[in-house]
């Protein structure tokens, strides 16, 4: 909670540490922003240091951002990191699920042509509907990041009945890839599946496409899958087919 993040941030103050914005969404607006996309992230924040920080962060990245503020401290994960290498993750969502449909403005989706969903967002059903169907409504594409297996086991029924709705470019990262992406691409448009050092699969139409994966030896895969989703969308934002968008990922 509140007090154990406020504990942690007082002993890291004499710790060696360096901030990055994060967030899987945010990730990939900003490699989107970085290949020269227009961007914006909308979220919600606290009235402290971190907060002003990551929306600088964003300003800086050239992403748009719209955030809305409430009294007291942000959200924020902090990784702690051991002479060994290994680290511990503590999160704090402090004000960022809180998030009502009502302050997401249809003037600010009416800017873009494309809205991307993190699927830790499902816990808030109503906010994701809402937004979905404001979205639709507006003309822009929806894209859903499935984000892990546990999202998908937790929120099956919601997932049947919003997917084949409202989706259009859905991502996944599944170890049962090849049936997953043969029945998700029946309901959506476009279904991307993540693979690690395989590559992807793109589904469309009843068609899948392998990608393969480019660069050689990994060097962290730490925001792997936020960055395959820009290299995707920022290929589709420009006109690009399926397989060269998957490329770019």
């Amino acid at each position: 909670g509140q007090e154990q993040m406020i504990a942690i941030r007082k002993t890291q103050e004499r710790l060696e540490k360096s901030q990055a914005p994060g967030g899987s969404v945010c990730n990939t607006m900003r490699a989107m922003a970085c290949l020269g996309a227009n961007t914006g992230f909308i979220g919600k924040i606290g009235t402290d240091a971190v907060g002003e920080y990551y929306e600088k962060a964003l300003q800086d990245a050239n992403v748009s951002p719209y955030f809305i503020k409430t009294e007291g401290i942000s959200g924020s994960c902090t990784v702690l990191i051991s002479k060994d290498g290994e680290r511990t993750m503590g999160t704090f969502l402090g004000p960022a699920p809180t998030i009502t449909p009502d302050e997401i403005k249809e003037e600010i989706l009416s800017r873009y042509n494309c809205i991307y969903i993190e699927g830790y967002l499902l816990v808030n059903e109503e906010l994701v509907r809402t937004t979905m169907q404001k979205a639709k409504k507006l003309g822009l594409k929806v894209a859903l990041d499935l984000s892990n297996f546990n999202i998908v086991n937790a929120f099956k029924g919601l997932l049947d009945d919003i997917i084949p709705e409202y989706v259009d470019i859905l991502f996944s990262n599944e170890s049962k890839a090849e049936e997953a992406v043969k029945v998700l691409s029946g309901m959506v448009e476009v279904s991307l599946v993540t693979l690690g050092k395989e590559g992807a699969l793109v589904g469309s139409k009843g068609q899948v496409i392998a990608v393969p994966a480019e660069g050689g030896k990994p060097v962290d895969t730490t925001g792997a899958g936020d960055h395959f989703a820009a290299g995707f969308l920022y290929g589709q934002s420009v006109g690009a087919t399926l397989e060269q968008s998957a490329r770019i990922g």
